[in-house]
């Protein structure tokens, strides 16, 4: 895989992977952009590996805003749950470029009406390894995109750990992507 070395022109928040730490990297630290999918970035420092929001990718220099480009359903008109798994499918791993869909991590998603005519979806789903700092990070993740989504008016990601993820449950797309068909 190509990497993008470059260096931050500014402090930006940032999570470390996989510990989940909320931290601050300072302007002036070199990196390599390693994965920009679902809206985030993942670098690697001489520090370790970070988790930037998409929103701070500004402050990386030379970075080619337009690679954050999330491809996904449009976000308009009427509510469907196929757009629900759409926008599930932005989400990934910082660690693995394959969407957590098809790494097999997503159990349930579940829609309901509420009273005032929207939609309340409960997504369970799972990580590939119990005790990773990232879980709350991704399933936040995944809450946000949801929520976006027109007629949600609310949205939970719970994380499960029944059944125990394994390799098996990747999709054939995601198995693809690994090199692992």
């Amino acid at each position: 895989m190509t990497t993008q070395a470059s260096t931050l022109v500014q402090d930006i928040p940032a999570t470390i992977i996989p510990a989940g730490d909320h931290v601050t990297l300072p302007a002036g630290t070199r990196l390599h952009v390693m994965q920009t999918l679902g809206g985030n970035v993942t670098v690697r420092t001489d520090r370790g590996l970070f988790r930037i929001a998409g929103a701070d990718a500004a402050a990386i220099a030379g970075f080619d805003l337009g690679r954050l480009a999330v491809s996904s359903a449009a976000v308009t008109g009427e509510f469907s749950e196929q757009l629900a798994w759409e926008a599930l499918k932005t989400c990934f791993d910082p660690e693995i470029p394959v969407n957590i869909v098809d790494l097999g991590l997503v159990y349930d998603l579940a829609v309901d009406a509420t009273p005032a005519g929207g939609r309340a979806v409960d997504v369970k789903m799972t990580l590939t390894a119990p005790g990773c700092g990232m879980g709350p990070v991704i399933a936040e993740d995944a809450r946000q995109k949801i929520a976006a989504l027109p007629g949600v008016e609310t949205a939970k990601v719970h994380i499960v750990w029944d059944p125990v993820w394994t390799p098996q449950m990747i999709s054939p797309e995601g198995r693809k992507i690994l090199g692992l068909e």
